[in-house]
């Protein structure tokens, strides 16, 4: 999912995000929450869902933990219903709960305890493969800076800020993460 250039990619995914959709919004509905937050919600989910879902693939490495980050994330939302100022304000409070909702999920003690299933190459365009295999060896400190700096276009102050870190760490991961990326790349001759 780190790239959806192709069809069947776009399809499947577009699918799956469907799928958890109205899953949170059925659970919204079991827990009573009320969804009247101007009609907008699923709007709201639709035009976010993309990046609340890469980060927590990136953050989390497998599409199940994703979903359930995904999933948490929006009915958060859903429950908190918060006012933002604009879609910045908007956009920001996704990206750190999303943060917030990967780094829970991945200190519990159900996810200490279970070894994970490698089914990522699911969602890579075949052409990006070598490349998603590549950031996948990336620590996941590394790669969450990468995928906010690449994909999610956030300056080092914006990504500092988002993760409570100083702007020179920032760098410094940035930095780090290229480098282990170039060697990494070389060594698979793809360089």
């Amino acid at each position: 999912l780190l790239n959806c250039d192709g069809d069947k990619v776009k399809e499947k995914y577009c699918q799956c995000r469907d799928l958890i959709v109205e899953e949170t919004l059925r659970l919204c509905r079991k827990k009573e929450i009320s969804l009247k937050m101007d009609g907008k919600i699923e709007d709201v989910i639709k035009e976010y869902s993309t990046m609340v879902y890469r980060l927590a693939f990136a953050k989390t490495g497998n599409k199940f933990d994703a979903d359930e980050v995904f999933q948490e994330v929006f009915y958060r939302y859903v429950k908190k219903k918060p006012q933002f100022k604009d879609k910045e304000h908007q956009k920001a409070w996704l990206l750190r709960v999303t943060v917030n909702c990967s780094k829970k999920l991945l200190k519990s003690s159900w996810k200490t305890k279970i070894v994970s299933l490698e089914n990522a190459d699911d969602f890579v365009v075949e052409e990006h493969r070598d490349l998603h295999n590549e950031l996948s060896l990336l620590s996941p400190t590394y790669r969450e800076v990468i995928h906010l700096f690449y994909y999610e276009d956030m300056s080092t102050e914006q990504i500092a800020k988002l993760l409570n870190r100083k702007t020179s760490t920032v760098r410094t991961q940035l930095t780090r993460a290229r480098a282990m990326l170039k060697t990494f790349m070389k060594e698979e001759d793809y360089v």
